[in-house]
């Protein structure tokens, strides 16, 4: 009895956690996978957004600002935006290069668009607007004549959609005001003229 050795057993340690999938579950996962990749990742989404506004830089400006040590200098930016379809907003940015500046502008011009009512390719009707010191005067074209207008009553233009208007600046040539005016001016148009 004392010299008599028992035979080993052996049992079979399962590891913890999941059994195999079933093929049930396989066919679930693989159907999740194939929906995932049908689906536009984020990225891409956000580059279709940002495609669809085109940005016009206005005017770039070197600006100062007293502090205790002295001057600090910064640029200052102003940029219009618009989809060509008659949305358009206009923004300014501040930052220490151009391109930090003109980031700034063109994300506080995309939270400040306005509808502009098109007839075609063209304004319904003529306008006069006056915005501080500058005076836009813009009328409707024929097909196929342009944008014959000067300076940043041209970038609005373009960037709104529109193809072909007459414009006019009648008061100061500062670009942002003028800028400003015709945004303010294409903005109060309405379907038909009253």
């Amino acid at each position: 009895m004392s010299d008599q050795v028992k035979p080993e057993t052996t049992t079979e340690v399962k590891p913890l956690g999941h059994s195999a999938p079933t093929p049930y579950r396989q066919d679930r996962n693989r159907d999740r996978s194939r929906i995932r990749s049908r689906r536009p990742d984020r990225k891409e989404r956000s580059e279709e957004k940002k495609d669809q506004f085109e940005n016009k830089l206005i005017t770039i400006r070197r600006v100062t600002k007293m502090h205790k040590g002295g001057r600090r200098m910064k640029i200052s930016v102003v940029v219009v935006v618009g989809d060509k379809k008659g949305r358009v907003g206009i923004g300014v940015g501040k930052g220490e290069d151009v391109r930090s500046a003109q980031d700034k502008a063109v994300s506080q011009a995309k939270k400040n668009l306005v509808f502009v009512n098109l007839k075609g390719n063209t304004i319904p009707h003529e306008i006069e607007f006056k915005y501080k010191s500058s005076r836009i005067l813009l009328k409707p074209a024929a097909p196929g004549t342009g944008i014959v207008a000067g300076s940043s009553v041209r970038q609005v233009a373009e960037v709104v959609g529109i193809h072909d208007v007459l414009g006019k600046i009648l008061g100061a040539d500062n670009k942002v005001t003028n800028a400003y005016a015709t945004i303010y001016a294409l903005a109060a148009l309405r379907n038909t003229r009253l």
